[in-house]
């Protein structure tokens, strides 16, 4: 592994979009959330839907029961928080601060949060707050 990556287990970039929409449409209460919405939040199919939760299931970032609700485990809310965190932090700065219209700002934020280390993320996060104390 990369020394300048975080160390988290290692998840697609796919499966971190699913975790983030979960936590999107769950919110802070986690509230589950139902397939149909995750693949309308996401823009595909039920079926890619219920692919992504058996390995997200799988490695223990959500439960299902059969044709249930999906909720996520409290270590897939705390991945997919990161990622949602990641995603607004990059949208803001990125629209916000450099004038980005709007959908190129969140697909370039999408790109960027997949990869972008802890360290880098906290560096970032206190060049914001410097700029907002000016």
């Amino acid at each position: 592994m990369d020394k300048h990556r975080q160390a988290r287990p290692v998840m697609s970039e796919s499966h971190e979009d699913y975790l983030e929409s979960i936590v999107r449409l769950g919110g802070t209460d986690k509230t589950p959330v139902r397939s149909v919405d995750v693949a309308t939040d996401l823009g595909v199919s039920k079926a890619s839907v219920s692919k992504a939760v058996s390995s997200l299931k799988a490695a223990g970032m959500l439960d299902q029961p059969y044709y249930g609700d999906i909720t996520l485990t409290s270590v897939g809310y705390e991945y997919g928080r990161k990622v949602l965190d990641h995603h607004m932090l990059l949208f803001g700065f990125l629209h916000d601060i450099l004038g980005i219209d709007e959908e190129t700002a969140d697909t370039e934020a999408c790109l960027i949060e997949h990869d972008i280390s802890d360290a880098s993320y906290e560096k970032w996060i206190a060049y914001i707050k410097g700029l907002e104390s000016k």
